[in-house]
């Protein structure tokens, strides 16, 4: 059931669910996620063990730890976290992703929650996590300070929150919209909307009137020679990654 108010631009989720099937498919319209995926999954996994002091050569370092992936889509990040130990709960407003990851997760042996539903739903009832995973997801909503805040709602006191986005300038326009949907053809033309890109300045003050403290912000860095992904300290100037925790007591 839809909550009253949500984030949720209807235009946005029937793009995803188009092209829900293909989400297991490397050589598929998400592609380029599966490219980044290996440099989203390090940040994500040191930025969890030093806020949380995980040993990451364990077996199941995060067990214990129940981690929310918004926008989860086929799953491509709950299932490293599942192989991690974690406790995880995937959720996606676009109801053809559920059942394309609940599958893939079956197959690959996973326990993972699965939900067709939204970020302001599962606050409004009262979900708790000490992670919320938010990766590429909030230049595709109507509101993202409202959408923020369900975020800081969904987290523990303490718990930490990772985001990822675009950054919005001529480079941007030019890698993530002319490039990736016009010239590589790695997703549909008219996936990204550049005015709904977010400057890492911007996100940082939203996050802040959301509730929430960012600690850190890194680029994900394509290079061109080595077909490659890295992270960056300084070249934030199209993808990106930031993370914030929510203050102790709230």
């Amino acid at each position: 059931m839809q909550s009253a108010q949500t984030t949720v631009d209807p235009g946005e989720i029937a793009k995803f669910e188009a092209m829900a099937a293909e989400w297991w498919d490397l050589e598929g319209k998400f592609k380029p996620l599966h490219m980044l995926n290996p440099t989203r999954l390090d940040y994500i996994t040191r930025q969890i063990s030093a806020e949380f002091d995980r040993d990451l050569t364990g077996d199941t370092p995060f067990a214990g730890l129940r981690i929310l992936d918004i926008g989860c889509g086929g799953g491509l990040l709950c299932e490293p976290m599942a192989r991690l130990g974690a406790d995880v709960v995937g959720a996606d407003a676009a109801a053809r992703n559920i059942p394309v990851a609940m599958v893939h997760a079956e197959q690959s042996g996973l326990d993972i929650d699965y939900r067709h539903t939204t970020a302001e739903d599962m606050a409004a009832e009262g979900e708790q996590f000490d992670i919320v995973l938010n990766m590429e997801v909030v230049e595709h909503v109507a509101d993202p300070l409202s959408y923020l805040t369900a975020c800081r709602q969904l987290l523990k006191p303490g718990g930490l929150h990772i985001c990822s986005t675009i950054n919005r300038n001529p480079k941007s326009f030019a890698m993530a919209i002319v490039g990736a949907e016009y010239v590589m053809r790695w997703l549909p033309k008219g996936t990204h909307e550049w005015n709904k890109f977010i400057t890492p300045d911007e996100l940082f003050e939203l996050m802040r009137q959301a509730g929430l403290n960012p600690v850190d912000r890194k680029g994900f860095k394509f290079d061109f020679l080595g077909w490659s992904w890295s992270i960056s300290d300084k070249d934030l100037s199209v993808n990106y990654v930031t993370a914030a925790l929510k203050p102790e007591g709230q």
